[in-house]
């Protein structure tokens, strides 16, 4: 299973690029995947069809784009990009723009980069290393950062820790049922979803839950065969409206970074 690291170098990294629109900036994280070998052109206009059919789902957190797609045959080779903007870009998203940085991924599968993405959920829900990467003044410095090479990674700050784990009681917590499942969703079940999916486990290993609840990552289609198996379906604003009424509740995450948000989220789905 390859690390951020693996799936990142610094030559897929440029700081203050310029941007017309939200397309041009998917352009940009798009040509630098076909310059270092990952894809083809073709995979960046897929990322561009993507939100033209799905809506700006992508934009994770306040600032921030998760530009990808389905695999296709338009990937080489499992990789991402990174591209700091020097003037940010509308995307239409409610809450979360304007977008100041995109980072791309192109996915061979759903597996390969789940590692990858559970290291970028954590940098990107710490304000200090948020931070960080936000002020470093080269490509080699922010990706020394990513990567942990310039520093050793700080501890999550209060601001970004969930409040103290609830006691699960009898009658609501999952101590009353043998496993319980929770969905998280995104339009290709390979990106988004597996985001939200390494934030939401992050709080239920504080929690001491992880042994009662499994999270599935998956995309829309499948997520309205599964919805029976789950007690509840976490996704963008954008994607619950495409899914609609699927039987079980929708839960909606404006960032997908916040662990804060995701513990409300939680609390709310087991009333605790």
């Amino acid at each position: 299973m390859e690390d951020l690291k693996d799936l990142l170098p610094v030559e897929a990294v440029r700081l203050d690029v310029r941007a017309a629109d939200w397309r041009e900036a998917i352009g940009a994280a798009g040509r630098l995947m076909v310059e270092t070998g990952a894809t083809t052109d073709e995979y960046t206009r897929e990322m561009v069809a993507n939100v033209e059919e799905n809506g700006p789902y992508i934009v994770i957190a306040p600032g921030v784009a998760f530009a990808h797609s389905r695999p296709s045959p338009a990937v080489l080779t499992t990789g991402m990009s990174w591209v700091r903007l020097a003037e940010p870009v509308e995307f239409g998203h409610e809450s979360n723009d304007p977008v100041t940085l995109v980072v791309a991924l192109a996915a061979k599968d759903s597996a390969a980069h789940t590692s990858a993405m559970a290291s970028l959920a954590r940098l990107l829900g710490d304000p200090d290393t948020a931070a960080a990467l936000a002020a470093a003044p080269t490509p080699e410095a922010l990706h020394a950062v990513l990567t942990g090479d310039g520093a050793e990674a700080s501890e999550p700050s209060a601001a970004s820790k969930p409040s103290a784990a609830p006691e699960p009681s009898p009658a609501s917590g999952p101590r009353a049922a043998s496993l319980h499942k929770i969905l998280t969703v995104c339009g290709n079940g390979v990106g988004t979803s597996l985001f939200l999916k390494n934030t939401l486990e992050q709080v239920l290993d504080r929690w001491g839950w992880s042994r009662f609840v499994t999270v599935e990552a998956t995309d829309t289609i499948s997520a309205k065969g599964k919805a029976s198996e789950a007690v509840a379906l976490l996704t963008s604003r954008e994607i619950a409206r495409t899914l609609g009424d699927v039987g079980r509740p929708v839960k909606v995450v404006q960032d997908f970074t916040s662990t804060a948000e995701v513990d409300a989220v939680l609390r709310d789905t087991y009333d605790v």
